[in-house]
């Protein structure tokens, strides 16, 4: 289990877009608005009235209130990680929050051992993204899908016992016009703080938080993450215990903005047959310079693929005919490439409604699947591993891993460090020597 982020061999390969990244966010955390309250009153609702000292819900002061030491102050205030030495509360957790293009989608867990066990989750389609791809901004719709769902998120964390916690923003929020105006929104009507990562750190995330479901073997492997508005894809090196990073992209397309890009005309089969053509052509146009790069790496024996992302869950429950999602059955899975194939191309010929019917489909993913499906292929073009590996865990899993890491060896340098100073002879009044004896 990796206890640190992949060493990155190659930092500047690739692509970053991101103007923003890397700091542990508090967050502020506030109760969820009233039901039926319209969107432009959230602003200036009611606050919730005070709450008594040391019950554990006191509104955090604001920035300028805290003057000094004010980052370690709010920390202990929100969640976040005690003074050195301070006692530590049994039970409990960490928190990892991922708003992306399609999904928002929340974990809270505590340590067990070198792993953590969740105790609380949630997830939900927000389509944040929808309609970026032709307006450069953040509807007003879907701005308000997202603040429920981060609403929801915000009630969680303010019931559980988060010792520290980050939440990241990923393409939508990179991209948009409005997207910082939007982030100062969430601040403001729920509390958290959400931290605008770049291309580079989501896919480092997405390694650290899937990388122990890669098949075993000695040969190259890839990863890759396909979200709503971006895919990210990781080259690691060979062996070793903890994977290298060695080379990376990130490419605008994911599914929702290779939808939107695209268009939605399925009146035909010949239609949906272009459509896809044209979806297949230009993600494998952006694929092009990392392709080159690694194409020799490719031709290696035992090369080995996994995959993150609700495309390789949702393909791998249909190769396993499954009624309904299961995520004990799905994560981990090694399934045939050449059958992953079959489900992509057997579904670009589907209607929408044929789609829909399916199981773990359903009409939330029928309209995008298909996007997923030709960002796949075009992957499965430049890495042809035999097999492909599932993963229904990513940049959450990745956070909350970095996280407890962190704190692991904080708790192992304090220690040290206290030890180092017990270990110091002192004089009899308390005073230290000088190492000469005294005078």
């Amino acid at each position: 289990m990796a206890d640190t982020l992949p060493p990155d061999e190659n930092r500047r390969a690739g692509k970053n877009r991101g103007d923003r990244s890397g700091k542990v966010a508090d967050f502020r955390y506030k109760r969820s608005h009233q039901p039926g309250q319209r969107p432009n009153e959230r602003s200036n609702a009611k606050r919730a009235p005070k709450a008594r000292k040391g019950d554990g819900n006191e509104a955090p002061k604001t920035r300028g209130q805290r003057g000094t030491g004010s980052r370690r102050q709010a920390l202990r205030e929100v969640g976040g990680r005690p003074a050195a030495g301070a006692p530590q509360m049994r039970g409990e957790a960490y928190a990892a929050l991922d708003l992306g293009t399609n999904n928002c989608r929340l974990l809270i867990a505590r340590p067990s051992g070198r792993d953590f066990t969740v105790i609380d989750a949630f997830s939900r389609v927000v389509k944040l993204g929808e309609g970026l791809a032709t307006s450069g901004r953040l509807s007003d719709e879907a701005m308000d899908r997202a603040l429920g769902a981060l609403s929801i998120c915000a009630d969680k964390l303010r019931r559980r016992n988060v010792r520290l916690a980050r939440s990241v923003a990923t393409e939508a929020c990179r991209r948009a016009e409005n997207g910082a105006e939007f982030i100062e929104r969430v601040r403001r009507e729920t509390g958290i703080v959400l931290d605008i990562i770049s291309a580079e750190e989501e896919a480092r995330l997405a390694v650290l938080g899937c990388h122990i479901l890669l098949e075993q073997g000695e040969g190259p492997a890839v990863i890759f993450d396909i979200g709503g508005g971006s895919t990210e894809l990781v080259l690691l090196e060979p062996g070793g215990r903890i994977p290298r990073i060695i080379d990376w992209q990130s490419v605008p397309w994911g599914v929702v903005s290779l939808t939107d890009t695209v268009g939605r005309g399925e009146d035909s089969r010949a239609a949906r047959l272009d459509r896809y053509a044209r979806m297949r052509q230009l993600v494998s146009d952006s694929f092009a310079p990392f392709a080159q790069r690694i194409a020799e790496a490719a031709q290696c024996d035992d090369i080995r693929l996994l995959g993150t992302s609700g495309t390789v869950t949702t393909l791998a429950s249909l190769h396993l005919e499954l009624p309904h999602y299961d995520r004990k059955a799905v994560d981990g899975l090694i399934v045939p490439s050449h059958a992953m194939r079959t489900i992509s191309s057997d579904l670009s010929s589907m209607s929408p409604e044929e789609r829909s019917e399916l199981p773990c489909i359903g009409q939330d993913r029928a309209d995008l699947v298909v996007a997923g499906c030709a960002i796949l292929e075009s992957i499965l073009d430049l890495w042809p591993a035999e097999r492909l590996g599932v993963a229904d865990r990513g940049i959450r899993e990745g956070i909350l891993r970095s996280l407890m890491a962190a704190e692991r060896q904080s708790e192992r340098s304090l220690r040290a460090l206290n030890e180092m100073r017990a270990s110091k002879p002192r004089r009899p009044n308390g005073h230290k020597t000088n190492g000469q004896g005294s005078k």
